[in-house]
């Protein structure tokens, strides 16, 4: 891969947005850094620019990027990061795939299982399978396609406080991988060129095994938050909600071990891991309170579906995702 020198952040919310403002703040003028946004939150970053508050920091990090609603207005990209949900990315893949050149690389940080989870698999015998649920129509494999995906799994607790302006939680950490496994020159490049912002970035031969051990928690500690309204704190307090997360968290791990991950962390290990996370919103939540779409399918619906796919019983996660579902419907419900 030739040097980077322009980076498009397609998604610029939470965490997408901390990542471009880490980027504009970091490398200078080494690159030119650009963002998707829209709404509220893209006018803000057009006239007062990207507010970033790090973990305990008393001022904000505060950086100018080119920000449009309009991919088409900008020219291809080196490098695209998406900080997109699994469920918003359909809608966004012929913008996506307007940016992109005959070299260009696309990081996915996502949450969840991912569209491309099956391309170039070698621990299952599932390698090249599409699922019409994560990818409706095949948008995301014929605009974008597998290939030019750099899988991505974010530990990052990041929240949008106001437009323009995000706060992190934790000092936070990258992990990305090739869908391949390869130690490529891309993964290396993009890798180093990340670190040099100060973002703190680990690489991969098993990026399948990295979702699967964050799914462990996502899958379990959303929807229960969503449902309950509760922070990270009150459900890990609670005995009944602490142990309702163990039993999805136990499903979790017998679908990903079916499908050839691996888990470096216990369930107990886990939880007790949990219980430090603290007075925390988790996404779900977040979206719950904002009247916004649910991320329902990469992190629940596809436990489920990756579990019959395997002949793995998750009786807990259909359970959570016929209330979450409904749930959903209901904050969705326009009033009257």
């Amino acid at each position: 891969m030739q040097s980077i020198k322009t980076i498009c952040i397609y998604g610029a919310g939470a965490l997408g947005g901390a990542i471009a403002a880490r980027l504009a703040a970091g490398l200078n003028d080494r690159v030119v850094v650009s963002v998707v946004a829209r709404g509220d939150h893209l006018r803000a970053i057009q006239e007062n620019g990207l507010k970033l508050w790090p973990a305990g920091a008393s001022e904000p990090i505060v950086t100018r990027v080119h920000a449009t609603d309009d991919p088409s207005t900008l020219p291809p990209q080196d490098l695209i990061i998406t900080g997109l949900k699994g469920h918003q990315l359909g809608a966004a893949a012929a913008g996506i795939g307007s940016l992109m050149h005959d070299r260009t690389r696309v990081v996915m940080v996502l949450n969840g299982i991912p569209w491309w989870y099956f391309h170039r698999d070698s621990q299952s015998c599932y390698a090249e399978t599409q699922f019409e649920e994560l990818d409706i129509g095949g948008a995301l494999w014929r605009s974008i396609g597998p290939g030019r995906v750099i899988g991505c799994v974010a530990y990052q607790g990041a929240e949008v406080t106001m437009p323009g302006e995000i706060r992190l939680s934790n000092d936070g950490r990258f992990v990305l991988g090739e869908p391949s496994g390869e130690a490529s020159e891309d993964l290396a490049v993009i890798a180093d060129l990340l670190i040099s912002a100060g973002i703190t970035i680990q690489t991969t031969p098993r990026i399948r095994d990295e979702i699967w051990s964050k799914l462990m928690g996502n899958a379990a500690f959303n929807p229960i938050s969503a449902l309950t309204r509760a922070l990270m704190s009150d459900i890990m307090a609670d005995p009944a909600l602490a142990n309702l997360a163990a039993k999805v968290m136990a499903e979790v791990k017998s679908v990903g071990e079916a499908l050839g991950a691996g888990f470096t962390m216990s369930i107990e290990e886990r939880l007790v891991h949990s219980k430090n996370v603290g007075d925390v919103r988790t996404s779900m939540l977040q979206d719950l309170l904002a009247g916004k779409a649910l991320e329902i399918t990469p992190l629940v619906g596809m436990v489920v579906s990756l579990g019959r796919l395997s002949s793995v019983p998750t009786p807990t996660c259909e359970t959570i995702l016929a209330l979450v579902t409904q749930l959903d419907r209901e904050n969705r419900r326009a009033p009257g």
